[in-house]
């Protein structure tokens, strides 16, 4: 048995779903197939022949058999039964069982089913059974309805799935804390009060070793770029680090890096104040790499880590950094300042210098951003851009096994040229209204260099997701990936 967020209980059980002690069993129907259930099974086909109950994908049909509520849910073709169309089925039955008012839900586990679908169903109910009422007086459901939610999700399997299930729980439950951080608004999630979190969390997992750098100590260091964005804001950035070693006889190192910028109203470069509402989401890179970092401590993965995140505000005052500013960066790189709403870019340039010099085998860095992305793949898929083909096809396919899906965009050296300055090196604003999204990755490319990197651009999936898993607000989207990229490293 596993407790997890909010109080609920996730077990396995070799038992038949119809005799366990669940208020609501989940059977699900595959095209062509009979139903694969004994106790309810005239029931069953009665429904299907009828027409209430369909195997088509997501439709479901509630009937009732000894005092409990059977759910039929549609999983179309078996061949096309993955671990995202169990998440998604999952939470479609999440949904309808919180309409009903169930407290315990017994998924029986598709006959030839394995281990990724196992996960999949628990990655969907918990993902949907999230609720963010921080702020709610009462601390009540936001539809006004009273009865309790979720209590228990069990999963029936003829074989032993309770590893899986239990990663699934852990992996979750980070997605869940990510997207809590997400949704905290940003006079209550500061730069130092993500510090203050990081540290908390790795105080509860002793594999874990934190650092938190405040403003003086990154001007210290020579991190120009980085403190340039903060230079702006009345709140002190911070250089959160995060140390996991879960592979003592190895010295070989992957290096995550999350922008976090806890509120961007562009500085300068002001944003239109009908999309300032959401720049509180500037941060879900750097809170998907603290949470993957953390999962990863949990699950005692056999890896080393090395997890870095920028903590900042980008505001306005008369300490803002300026357009035509020339600024230099960890790493000696002079940088044509010339529009202060591509601050992301410099935060993670001097953080990528940063686990450069620490010392790292490969760097994934996340962050929300340019609209360029979102322009080009919409809120489907995250950008993709790397310097190294091998690296670049192990995160595409973890992205593919987790649902967390990227699509990968040229870089060249065209593009790079691009980003070069009139007055510095390079310019975080390159003259020409195109490519956007690449050209800002050439930017970050100068400071990895020739270390194997990749940079994931989530502006488009890091808040209201459109799968019904996901609700508005921050998605957490990068956890389920990186852990995933993490193990399979």
């Amino acid at each position: 048995m596993v407790v997890v967020w909010r109080a609920v209980y996730v077990e396995t059980t070799t038992a038949p779903a119809l005799s366990t002690d669940a208020d609501t069993v989940v059977i699900g129907v595959f095209d062509g197939e009979p139903p694969q259930v004994d106790e309810a099974r005239e029931q069953v086909e009665a429904l299907l022949d009828s027409g209430e109950a369909k195997a088509r994908f997501k439709h479901l049909a509630l009937t009732h058999l000894q005092g409990r509520r059977l759910v039929l849910v549609g999983l179309g073709a078996r061949d096309e039964l993955d671990p995202e169309r169990a998440r998604v089925a999952a939470a479609l039955v999440h949904r309808r069982a919180r309409e009903l008012g169930s407290q315990t839900v017994c998924w029986a586990l598709p006959a030839g089913a394995g281990d990724e679908i196992a996960e999949g169903l628990v990655h969907g109910t918990l993902l949907a059974a999230y609720r963010f009422d921080r702020y709610k007086r009462g601390g009540g459901a936001d539809d006004g309805d009273a009865r309790p939610g979720l209590e228990r999700l069990l999963i029936s399997a003829t074989t032993d799935v309770s590893g899986s299930v239990e990663r699934a729980v852990i992996v979750a439950t980070a997605q869940n804390r990510a997207r809590d951080l997400g949704n905290r608004p940003p006079n209550d999630l500061t730069p130092t009060a993500l510090g203050v979190y990081a540290a908390a969390l790795a105080a509860e997992r002793p594999a874990l070793a934190v650092s938190v750098l405040g403003g003086d100590e990154l001007r210290d260091l020579g991190m120009g770029l980085f403190a340039a964005v903060a230079s702006g804001s009345d709140e002190d950035p911070r250089l959160i680090t995060l140390s996991y070693r879960g592979a003592q006889d190895s010295d070989r190192r992957l290096a995550l890096v999350g922008k976090a910028v806890t509120f961007d109203s562009g500085g300068l470069a002001i944003k239109p104040m009908a999309g300032m509402v959401d720049m509180k989401f500037d941060m879900m890179g750097g809170a998907a790499v603290i949470e993957a970092v953390a999962a990863l401590a949990d699950l005692e993965a056999p890896i080393n880590v090395l997890g870095v995140v920028g903590a900042t505000e980008n505001m306005i005052s008369g300490s803002a950094m300026r357009s035509g500013d020339i600024l230099t960066a960890l790493d000696g790189t002079t940088v044509e300042m010339n529009n202060a709403d591509a601050e992301g870019r410099l935060v993670l340039g001097d953080c990528i210098t940063y686990v450069r010099r620490e010392g790292c085998d490969a760097i994934v860095d996340v962050a929300t951003l340019t609209g360029g992305v979102v322009v080009a793949l919409g809120s489907v898929y995250a950008g993709l851009m790397s310097n190294d083909d091998s690296l670049a096809g192990l995160v595409t396919a973890c992205a593919q096994r987790t649902g967390e899906l990227v699509w990968r965009l040229p870089l060249h050296p065209e593009y790079a040229d691009m980003v070069k300055g009139r007055f510095a090196q390079i310019t975080n604003r390159t003259e020409r209204r195109e490519a956007s999204a690449i050209t800002a990755a050439e930017f970050l490319h100068h400071f990895a260099g020739e270390v194997p990197w990749a940079h994931l651009d989530i502006a488009g999936v890091g808040d209201h997701g459109r799968q019904p898993y996901l609700d508005k607000g921050g998605t957490g989207f990068g956890v389920r990936l990186l852990t995933e990229l993490a193990l399979s490293f």
